[in-house]
């Protein structure tokens, strides 16, 4: 079998690796290139390979990096099928047509404001036909990808319904094992399972986004967001989180609620204005399957994420009303990363406020506008004004769905336990400074690694 690492490859978004064998081409993954505008708007309308050689796709989970440009191949003609487990599927639903509702969006706002006509990447017409073509498998279900390709998903531990996935490549009547690892989450999160450690690996492609660095642990994460919320709060301040609309948004509601029925926060008013994260609420509410039910409020709660303090905003206008509400509140908007979304709107009006919290609780990419204030810059441009960087900011590691460094070896090890012909192993889906210290850490526990560079191919 011959792999091509395509996208996340020495860098973090853009997930996309083509495996070919026995004349067959399989795609797992096809996300969205994120940071630098200019660059990834070129990057994502480059096709990882002609849409009528790619026979599935096989997908992890429903981050936009992960998924994002499936629409895209379907604009160009894309037909076949979509893999992905059932929770991925519905999550898809809800994320695709907001990244299609974007897309159309940004068009229409530069004919309109620059009278420039830049063709959408893809439409909600788009999204809704890739919705057609997904079939949602459930976890620990071997199925036929193509002839002689067999796939697995087990639990990777990220978010809702994320998975690594076990690639059964059988050619010349030889099985060869490669191990997708997906994103690999972290033990002890919220709601989900703990990661599966896959077995019987030959080859394996790895996320290596945290290689260099350990978290701070979950329960210390927790802690410090009472306290963050405590003290922001003391001072009559907002707390503004960007959050990823999957996974950190649910995870952090969760955890608020326990706060709150501990007496550990103040009952301060909590908004997700987000229509996105309220669709991707009500997803997680429909698949209770797949929660961690040895986690002591998963069993107690029925309403994990909807409690006295909280308001989900949808229109425009019930955003806008915010800006002159009174006193201290927390105010959960996306984007993850500040590139849009309404957290935007609501950091040019509160970054300047000595009084607030800008408190980040996910991965900022190089060159995105998150990045850029966690390095604390007097001012920050945002909708073309510079507007001075007053609010405190707040880094909270622990709240990552990634593996940290000692989690990332701890899973690499316990694969290795039961894969006696474990060949290489590829590090993806990282900063190449990152890769390039974790790849070293590796080497020197007697692993075969390599960072392979875009566009690369390795038969294995």
């Amino acid at each position: 079998m011959e792999i091509e690492f395509y996208g996340a490859a020495r860098e973090v978004t853009g997930s996309c690796h083509i495996l070919r064998a026995n004349g067959k081409v399989v795609l797992l993954d096809c996300g969205m290139f994120q940071g630098h505008r200019n660059q990834s708007a070129e990057k994502n309308k480059t096709l990882p390979v002609a849409v009528n050689e790619i026979d599935a796709i096989v997908l992890s989970h429903a981050h936009v990096d992960h998924s994002g440009r499936l629409p895209y191949l379907v604009s160009k003609g894309y037909s076949g099928t979509i893999f992905a487990t059932a929770a991925t599927r519905d999550l898809c639903a809800v994320m695709l047509a907001d990244s299609a509702h974007i897309q159309e969006s940004d068009a229409k706002h530069l004919a309109k404001n620059y009278k420039e006509f830049i063709e959408p990447l893809y439409t909600m017409r788009d999204a809704v036909r890739t919705q057609e073509l997904m079939i949602g498998i459930p976890y620990n279900k071997t199925f036929d990808v193509v002839p002689g390709i067999r796939c697995t998903c087990i639990d990777a531990g990220h978010i809702l319904g994320s998975a690594s996935v076990l690639v059964d490549v059988t050619e010349a009547g030889v099985t060869k094992r490669l191990v997708f690892s997906g994103d690999i989450g972290q033990p002890g999160l919220s709601i989900i399972h703990d990661p599966v450690v896959p077995e019987g690996a030959d080859v394996v492609i790895m996320e290596s986004t945290y290689g260099n660095r350990d978290h701070e642990t979950v329960s210390d994460a927790r802690a410090q967001l009472a306290i963050v919320v405590r003290e922001t709060a003391a001072r009559g301040g907002r707390i503004l989180i960007p959050s990823f609309a999957v996974g950190r948004t649910q995870e952090l509601l969760y955890n608020l609620n326990g706060l709150s029925r501990e007496g550990a926060i103040p009952a301060i008013p909590i908004y997700v204005d987000s229509p996105l994260a309220a669709d991707t609420t009500t997803v997680f509410e429909m698949h209770p399957e797949v929660f961690d039910h040895t986690e002591d409020l998963v069993n107690k709660s029925k309403d994990l994420f909807r409690f006295p303090q909280v308001h989900f905003t949808r229109s425009v206008e019930e955003s806008k009303a915010l800006n002159s509400a009174q006193g201290p509140m927390v105010i959960i908007a996306a984007s993850g990363m500040v590139e849009a979304g309404r957290i935007l709107h609501h950091l040019q009006r509160g970054a300047a406020d000595p009084k607030n919290t800008i408190l980040f609780v996910g991965y900022q990419a190089e060159g995105t506008l998150g990045r850029r204030i966690e390095t604390r810059p007097p001012t920050v441009r945002i909708y073309g004004d510079d507007v001075p960087l007053r609010a405190q900011v707040t880094i909270l590691d622990g709240y990552s769905a990634h593996a940290d460094r000692t989690e990332l070896t701890a899973w690499i090890d316990g694969v290795k336990t039961t894969s006696p012909n474990l060949g290489p192993i590829f590090l993806v889906h990282g900063e190449a400074d990152v890769q390039d210290i974790f790849k070293t850490a590796l080497i020197a526990k007697g692993y075969t690694v390599e960072c392979p560079e875009p566009r690369a191919k390795r038969t294995v």
